[in-house]
């Protein structure tokens, strides 16, 4: 897996403050992404051991809330299998730490993955720039979702925050 940053203090990418882990790899590539950059599989750098013990010293400190996957996507083909592995070991070290991803797939194309179980919160649904609005929380269009992923899967429903 490749990616581009890892921020911390991210008061825009979840509740509280956050990790962010931006991958590289997006096939969506939605007209007005904020970061097309990340779109290229083969872009940024090889997301290594260095860059793992950056990204779980990050998440150590006790303010940070949790972890948020963004990208490009991070439910990327290429992507899923890291992905997974880095939630699964968040939820070991850190099991009062949420997880949040953000993802162009709808919750319909990928409720069966692996990581599903891992994440407090999926952002889903391709951005589309016709349906921006600047006062939405969490989302950047108002056809993208804010699932709250346990309770769906607790619930058999989808569960939206507001």
């Amino acid at each position: 897996m490749r990616y581009h940053n890892i921020t911390t203090d991210d008061m825009l990418n979840g509740d509280g403050l956050r990790t962010v882990l931006w991958v590289a790899g997006c096939t969506h590539r939605c007209q007005g992404c904020h970061n097309p950059i990340t779109w290229d599989i083969d872009g940024g750098i090889p997301f290594d051991e260095d860059a793992e013990k950056e990204l779980f010293d990050k998440l150590s400190t006790d303010y940070i809330s949790g972890l948020t996957f963004s990208g490009g996507d991070p439910l990327h083909p290429r992507n899923r299998e890291e992905v997974t592995r880095l939630a699964k070991k968040c939820r070991e070290l850190f099991p009062k730490k949420t997880i949040w991803l953000y993802t162009g797939f709808s919750w319909e194309e990928i409720c069966d993955l692996e990581i599903v179980p891992l994440v407090d919160v999926l952002v889903d649904g391709r951005f589309v720039k016709e349906l921006f609005d600047g006062k939405l929380h969490w989302k950047g269009s108002s056809n993208q979702r804010v699932i709250d992923v346990q309770e769906t899967l607790r619930l058999g429903k989808i569960v939206l925050f507001d």
